[in-house]
């Protein structure tokens, strides 16, 4: 399926065209910095996009606003005392000073606790919770895919986590690999659960037309729920969303 793609400006306002094989029009804003997108049929004539986006000026406006209004997090520093977040729920970060082996543990229902040792680096500490992270998200993510792809009815061959700069998810449909976002391991259970349906929907259909929003309300009725409040929640302060 062939694309290509222009920047339409409109007064202080640019949006990125991208001419596909589909039937209508699709407009969407992305965060974190409200990137405007309007996919359109190839042969769309010049006029009638412009005359399309013109008419949905107030609207793109107003969720570029919000975006970037979107709460940010701090840089985080890793002292004891510090907000972090795991599946959606704020935990208070224990950092103990600890001659063994390095570890990140769940204890209680309030605070995570990282224990290192003495004089241990910022970028070290970072290293270790991202990890800690990475594991949850693996050991989630089997029971979820089977979960889905009973639902879905695919098949993908492989997935895998990574921190990605530009989105939640991605997939490559002719190799049939699912990738997500080390930052869900962060978010509410459904929201990963969305980007996990999106990704493996874009196995039955690999572009964002009327198709793939049709299975996608199918298969998940609230998928635009979900999606609402992933874009709504704080994001890491490397600004990346999706």
């Amino acid at each position: 399926m062939s694309t290509n793609s222009d920047v339409l400006q409109i007064a202080n306002v640019e949006i990125d065209v991208i001419r596909k094989d589909i039937k209508n029009m699709h407009l969407a804003v992305y965060p974190p910095h409200g990137r405007i997108r309007l996919a359109v049929p190839q042969k769309t004539d010049e006029e009638v996009l412009r005359l399309f986006a013109i008419s949905k000026l107030g609207w793109i406006k107003k969720h570029v606003k919000n975006f970037k209004a979107q709460a940010r997090e701090t840089v985080r520093t890793y002292v004891s005392g510090e907000s972090h977040y795991y599946q959606g729920k704020r935990y208070m970060l224990e950092v103990i000073e600890y001659e063994g082996v390095s570890s990140v543990e769940i204890k209680g229902i309030s605070k995570i606790q990282l224990k290192v040792k003495k004089n241990t680096t910022t970028a070290d500490k970072a290293k270790l919770m991202k990890e800690w992270y990475r594991k949850q998200l693996k050991e989630q993510l089997p029971e979820l895919i089977e979960k889905w792809e009973k639902v879905i009815d695919v098949k993908s061959n492989a997935w895998g986590v990574k921190q990605m700069k530009t989105k939640w998810g991605a997939c490559n449909t002719d190799a049939k690999r699912i990738w997500l976002n080390l930052e869900l391991a962060k978010k509410p259970l459904i929201c990963l659960e969305y980007i996990l349906v999106h990704e493996l929907v874009h196995l039955h259909e690999r572009h964002h037309n009327d198709r793939f929003i049709y299975l996608m309300d199918k298969f998940m009725p609230k998928w635009r729920l979900h999606r609402n409040e992933l874009n709504s929640l704080p994001i890491v302060h490397n600004d990346w969303g999706y």
